[in-house]
């Protein structure tokens, strides 16, 4: 895929979760290093499949894609708020490929679905091995990001970096989408309900 096209991809899953964060961004100064996000992100797609994932649904409507790159957006910027000493390098490509199944675990057809959620990460570290070298680091990463629901603990900062952020995303992703979802709802039902109305009665003579 074209360069340009990547970039573009990128810029547009940016735009959303610039507006994503906001909700940290009132009270802290921090801001991520985009260089290390969009030199990673350009990396991956000439590397592996990740825009692919841009085809799977998520979170109630969110885009698998726009799932790990707000993940590894929020891992980026916790790192920094925190001041920790991390490889963001690592960090970034980890939080990027958590979630590199491949598959829509919301097919019923899909053979994956009834395992899904346990079983994903291994499935994910699997699918990134095949495509991209990862460091120990980045491994576990992927396999350490669904703790406490698979018990093997964060081996590095950069793990449980990205295990606490893959919950803040999923929660804000699950309760965002709904909450858009329950306006679209009302926003029917006040036109169904002017569509249903009686006309006024016209005097025609």
């Amino acid at each position: 895929m074209n360069n340009c096209i990547k970039m573009a991809i990128f810029f547009l899953e940016l735009s959303e979760f610039c507006s994503y964060t906001s909700f940290v961004n009132k009270k802290h100064k921090q801001r991520v290093d985009l260089n290390i996000f969009s030199n990673t992100f350009e990396n991956l797609c000439q590397s592996t499949r990740l825009l692919q994932t841009r085809e799977y649904t998520h979170h109630f409507g969110t885009s698998l894609l726009r799932h790990c790159v707000n993940v590894a957006y929020v891992s980026l910027y916790l790192a920094d708020l925190l001041h920790l000493n991390v490889d963001r390098f690592q960090l970034t490509t980890g939080a990027l490929l958590h979630d590199y199944y491949l598959y829509d675990c919301h097919d019923d057809n899909e053979a994956n679905k009834k395992h899904h959620l346990r079983h994903h990460a291994s499935i994910a570290a699997m699918a990134a091995k095949e495509e991209y070298s990862l460091t120990k680091k980045e491994e576990d990463i992927i396999l350490k990001h669904m703790f406490p629901i698979n018990l093997a603990l964060p081996k590095f900062k950069e793990s449980a970096l990205v295990c606490v952020s893959d919950k803040i995303c999923a929660l804000y992703e699950c309760v965002s989408n709904i909450y858009k979802f329950k306006i679209r709802c009302r926003i029917f039902a006040r036109k169904l309900a002017r569509a249903a109305l009686p006309l006024p009665a016209c005097n025609i003579n």
